[in-house]
């Protein structure tokens, strides 16, 4: 093989291996979560898509722009509140890249950029409020960070997603305070819990005398009047037995001779003379009662005792159950007496439907006045 052959051999070899070298120098392998900003001799000459591409080396530059949602944490910031209370807080931004152009040309580092916004943009916010605001309304000042901070990175081809204040640390004073105030709540809720407590008992109280004492009186009334109903069947039964003597003495002294009703009459002033008190009591008809005694045994040697005939015995019977009335029979009185307990088991069933009545109105309020207890 001649020199020139060996030269031409060695000469390809070469210029192959270095063809090689600058085709592997100009590949670039896009990833799919980003993009390449392709500049050429200081030119910008496009955006390079995920995929595999090549780019002339030496003269070229690719820089890989990241489009996934980016988290960055603001470092804690110490701020005075609108009251003038110290407190350290810090934050946490969620971003992303949504124009690769502007992210790479309109700033320098727009990570940096955004963090630094972030920190004053909280301490703006967080100033112009007030202590018991920041700790309470947390969503208002997340929602309020995240509309300025998009508006401003805005023009950097940035979006922010979401800002969520992660923590809010008052100073050890105002802690203490704060401690101090939710203590003294607590008290107050307890001491108002207590209140309503024994207010609630005595009004219990009150309710269960007030139905002890209707109960009491529902009694009373109740035994008034079966004392009552029974002095009217006791006056009602005497009256008829009283009424029953008298017709069976009328029926009984209508066939007795006068005579022998002189006779009875001299056997009741014995029995008043036989009384062991000092007072006699004559009656007026004394002297009438001997003159008919005398009348009668002078009479009864000449006269044999008349006798009274069944017709006039019957007539005079009559006479009397006119005066009188008809003289009730024993089914009668039964039924009587059956009529006068009905009644009075009528006015005790009525006292106990007062009773539950009453029970049943005292346990319907108790629910409406522990529902207004509540409500208070």
């Amino acid at each position: 093989m001649s020199a020139a052959s060996v030269i031409a051999v060695v000469l390809s070899l070469v210029l192959g291996a270095l063809i090689s070298v600058l085709i592997g120098l100009g590949i670039r392998i896009i990833r799919p979560w980003e993009v390449g900003i392709y500049i050429r001799l200081g030119r910008f000459m496009g955006i390079l898509r995920p995929g595999l591409h090549w780019v002339p080396p030496f003269i070229s530059s690719v820089h890989r722009i990241d489009l996934r949602t980016q988290v960055v944490d603001v470092p804690k910031q110490e701020v005075i509140t609108r009251d003038n209370s110290p407190v350290v807080v810090d934050a946490v931004i969620y971003y992303r890249v949504v124009d690769p152009k502007k992210a790479f040309f309109e700033v320098e580092d727009y990570r940096t950029a955004v963090v630094a916004l972030a920190q004053t943009t909280l301490r703006s916010v967080i100033g112009d409020m007030e202590l018991d605001e920041i700790l309470y309304n947390r969503a208002a000042i997340n929602a309020k960070l995240r509309s300025i901070l998009d508006e401003a990175t805005d023009k950097w081809g940035v979006r922010v997603e979401s800002v969520e204040i992660r923590e809010v640390e008052p100073s050890p004073t105002v802690k203490k305070a704060m401690e101090e105030q939710t203590a003294a709540e607590r008290e107050r809720r307890a001491a108002i819990l207590r209140a309503d407590g024994e207010k609630r008992a005595a009004i219990l109280r009150a309710e269960g005398e007030k139905q002890a004492m209707i109960l009491k009186a529902e009694g009373e009334r109740a035994s008034k009047v079966l004392t009552a109903e029974g002095e009217r069947m006791a006056l009602i039964l005497r009256a008829l037995g009283e009424a029953q003597r008298l017709r069976i003495i009328a029926a009984g002294s209508s066939a007795l001779h006068p005579a022998a009703v002189s006779v009875l009459g001299l056997e009741t002033l014995a029995k008043l003379a036989d009384t062991p008190s000092t007072k006699l009591v004559v009656p007026y008809e004394l002297t009438r009662l001997a003159e008919a005694v005398s009348s009668h045994l002078g009479a009864a040697i000449a006269q044999p005792p008349s006798v009274i005939e069944p017709e006039k015995l019957e007539e005079i019977n009559k006479k009397l159950e006119e005066l009188l009335g008809k003289l009730p029979s024993i089914s009668e009185i039964t039924r009587e007496i059956q009529q006068l307990r009905e009644e009075a088991k009528k006015v005790e069933s009525l006292r106990k439907v007062l009773a539950e009545e009453e029970v049943r109105r005292l346990m319907m309020r108790k629910p409406e006045e522990e529902g207004e207890s509540s409500e208070k």
